[in-house]
């Protein structure tokens, strides 16, 4: 039975670890020709190695998720090697830290903004533009549920995911009629190299059970659980969805958090 992205090209930003990883493996997997991307070069190849030994194809590339110049390369580099691009994984992210509000400065706004906001951006202009002249492709970004509400994340990174879910959402209006879909996948409290801090501080402490029962699912996620999403709206399953911003938080915003105190 031939796979859900069977005969597609897809690149994934983020690919060197976690969600990204992740992604990368399955949408091989599912039959992709997968353009692999990554600022670290070593951990890109590293998950290319993984593709081929599982039998899939992928290639490695290193780039920034935030420089234009970087972009353009990447999705000329993918309808080279492929000889076209069918999806595109925009997940590469940072996190910022938990630095106080009134210790935070411009220049961690602007690098939460140039990879968060602007790398999903340009993802969808540079491959946005080859997908119209198809007529058809899927674009995805990473959000989080920190652009959904308050307390998920740091104040320059929550903006940053908000302002995700309104470029997916004004994305998909600006492409109109053109065939190209764009969503958001809102992760919740993920094990990755970003969060990782977080579950090392509580195995430190013998709490690792406690992590993630806040929502109804009384646990936190995996990369995989992530990956299925991005697999789902980059195939053809989701040909009617567009415009979306979906949470995979074990059911974490579905509800609203008690206060937690104001916070500086």
């Amino acid at each position: 039975m031939p796979g859900r992205l069977a005969g597609k090209s897809a690149i994934v930003t983020g690919a060197g670890s976690g969600i990204g990883r992740a992604s990368a493996l399955l949408f091989a997997a599912e039959g992709a020709l997968v353009l692999a991307v990554d600022r670290t070069e070593a951990a890109v190849v590293e998950t290319v190695k993984l593709i081929a030994a599982a039998g899939g194809k992928a290639v490695a590339k290193t780039a920034a998720a935030g420089s234009e110049p970087d972009v353009e390369a990447v999705v000329a580099r993918a309808i080279a090697e492929f000889g076209g691009l069918d999806a595109i994984y925009a997940n590469a992210g940072v996190s910022g830290g938990a630095t106080p509000l009134f210790e935070q400065d411009v220049a961690l706004w602007q690098e939460m903004l140039r990879v968060n906001l602007i790398g999903p951006f340009l993802a969808i202009k540079h491959a946005g533009k080859h997908m119209v002249s198809k007529g058809k492709g899927s674009i995805v970004c990473t959000a989080s549920v920190a652009g959904l509400r308050a307390n998920a994340g740091g104040n320059p990174y929550s903006a940053s995911k908000a302002g995700v879910i309104s470029l997916v959402q004004t994305a998909a209006q600006s492409l109109a009629g053109t065939g190209v879909r764009v969503n958001a996948i809102c992760p919740g409290l993920i094990e990755t190299g970003m969060t990782r801090p977080t579950f090392d501080r509580a195995r430190e402490r013998g709490t690792t059970d406690k992590i993630g029962q806040l929502n109804p699912l009384r646990r936190y996620g995996l990369p995989a659980e992530i990956a299925a999403m991005a697999l789902f709206l980059a195939s053809d399953d989701a040909s009617y969805v567009n415009g979306q911003a979906i949470a995979v938080d074990g059911g974490l915003s579905s509800t609203h958090p008690f206060a937690a105190g104001g916070r500086r």
